[in-house]
């Protein structure tokens, strides 16, 4: 973990301590884009406007009072995590400290949408606990699939929260720890590779994603174009994965259960993809950049230069 930013009551974004608990869900969007895009930013956006990932966990005040700490979960905390081994991608055309300072600007434009959405009039109290969002991590990982990233999540120090690291040694056990929910945002395109049988040797999908579907799942943002069809195909092919097709490619139908298709861009509004951020970038079209990446990311390409050059 690198940086963590909360809404501050000045209006301004600052630095996070890790969760006192175990935030309820855990929305990691896997930033192998580059750079991130207003696409992204509704991604995060839209799960953060979801009654599921808003709300909290009911308090159990038995448990508090038994083991010292509240079992109340924490509002949800959005996780950007870049891979710096990544399975399909090279890190060019932005070096990695180019993008992780843009996903530092992505986090200050989510926290900065979430708290205009919920227009939260807070006097004295914490914005993070009224708006859903407690804090946008920002995190790197060796890890370049799934199934290995949410290991890691799950394992981490960071999400256990700081009460129950505090607490002594068999204080908190198996049965009475809370487990965060992970919940990958992602693209149709990246259900499809998900589950491609090309990115598991010797039939081990099984092996692989079985541990991923015990504490993740995945909420998948449509993306309705000539490649990959309309809302209708693309939600047939879960009803084909859960027929049988998932199973013939060596997984199991009853993953499908931890998958959500959820609607992407209406049919006005453009097509992004990173390929036009940087084609307008580097035709300096500051007004069609505009059009696919937040006023601040505008700002941050332009001062920069970033993709300037073909080879950069």
């Amino acid at each position: 973990m690198l940086s963590s930013l909360v809404p501050c009551r000045d209006g301004r974004f600052g630095p996070s301590e890790p969760p006192r608990r175990p935030p309820k869900h855990i929305l990691v969007l896997d930033s192998s884009f580059n750079p991130p895009t207003l696409a992204h930013h509704r991604m995060a956006i839209s799960a953060l406007s979801d009654p599921r990932y808003r709300m909290k966990a009911p308090q159990d005040t038995t448990a508090e009072v038994s083991h010292g700490m509240s079992k109340t979960s924490a509002a949800s905390r959005v996780l950007l995590l870049l891979a710096i081994n990544n399975a399909d991608k090279a890190p060019k055309p932005a070096t990695f400290p180019q993008r992780l300072a843009m996903m530092y600007v992505f986090a200050q434009d989510i926290l900065a949408e979430s708290v205009g959405k919920r227009a939260v009039e807070n006097r004295g109290q914490s914005l993070g606990a009224d708006i859903g969002c407690e804090a946008v991590d920002i995190a790197v990982t060796t890890e370049p699939y799934f199934h290995a990233k949410a290991q890691a999540i799950a394992i981490s120090d960071f999400y256990q929260g700081v009460d129950a690291l505090n607490q002594p040694e068999g204080a908190v056990s198996i049965d009475n720890a809370v487990e965060s929910d992970q919940v990958y945002l992602t693209g149709y395109d990246t259900l499809i590779r998900i589950f491609n049988p090309k990115y598991y040797a010797n039939n081990s999908m099984k092996a692989s994603l079985d541990p991923f579907f015990a504490h993740a799942g995945l909420r998948v943002t449509m993306r309705t174009d000539d490649d990959w069809g309309d809302a209708a195909q693309q939600i047939s092919y879960l009803d084909e994965l859960r027929a049988g097709k998932l199973e013939e490619a060596g997984g199991r139908a009853e993953w499908v259960d931890r998958i959500e298709m959820v609607q992407g861009r209406k049919g006005d509004e453009a097509i992004i993809s990173s390929t036009k951020v940087r084609d307008a970038a580097r035709g300096q079209d500051w007004e069609a950049l505009g059009v696919l990446v937040g006023a601040d990311m505008v700002t941050w390409i332009r001062e920069n230069g970033l993709y300037a050059d073909d080879d950069v």
